[in-house]
């Protein structure tokens, strides 16, 4: 790893530069780009893969800029390909790592699906983070109130939710603390950036 590949930390967090918007900030909040033996630009969601990295915002605007205005080519110095769809193969990734981190929080009894369960959870104080299909009833999930200090995701789909909790559709599903959680509400903000924003992800009052 280079050293321009590091860049400094903040409360313990490493941090990296945005090849796009040149802004520093944590690791979390960005994608990993990694340049393959063909020299084909690709996004590293679990940040594991070998190579120098190249970073960009979890922002759909920044990940566009930086496709479509040769960034990653000057960031690795060398010509490299850069493919028509990656940044909705980065959102399609981003949606693959989040419902596979819900999935096995319900594996392991830490998380729910449908109304009755959820609103029982909530009223218990067992749930951590609130999570509904953005194409779910606004009606419907205004019934519900995002937890105390807690977390909401919106910005998933029925059907994704559906995947994530074994079901064809899910609309309401809510996680308890500990275990994966934080890693789901993490991919879940950086999921929130890349995504084209459809409406319906608004924050329930509570």
């Amino acid at each position: 790893m280079g050293r321009g590949d590091i860049s400094k930390e903040r409360d313990g967090s490493p941090e990296r530069k945005c090849i796009a918007t040149g802004e520093s900030q944590p690791k979390n909040g960005l994608i990993r780009f990694v340049v393959g033996p063909d020299m084909l630009v690709f996004p590293d969601i679990l940040g594991k893969l070998p190579g120098r990295g190249m970073y960009v915002s979890a922002d759909r605007a920044a990940l566009e800029t930086a496709a479509k205005k040769g960034l990653f080519a000057r960031s690795a110095k060398q010509p490299v390909k850069v493919d028509g769809n990656l940044v909705d193969e980065v959102e399609k990734q981003l949606v693959r790592r989040v419902v596979d981190l819900i999935s096995l929080q319900r594996k392991a009894g830490k998380a729910v699906a449908g109304y009755e369960k959820v609103k029982g959870w909530l009223q218990m104080e067992e749930a951590e983070v609130l999570i509904q299909a953005v194409d779910g009833s606004g009606r419907g999930k205004s019934k519900l109130s995002t937890p105390h200090f807690g977390h909401y995701i919106g910005w998933l789909t029925a059907d994704e939710l559906g995947l994530a909790f074994g079901r064809q559709t899910v609309i309401h599903g809510a996680l308890a603390s500990g275990g994966l959680t934080s890693r789901v509400v993490e991919e879940a903000q950086r999921l929130k950036g890349v995504r084209i924003n459809e409406g319906g992800n608004g924050h329930p009052k509570g």
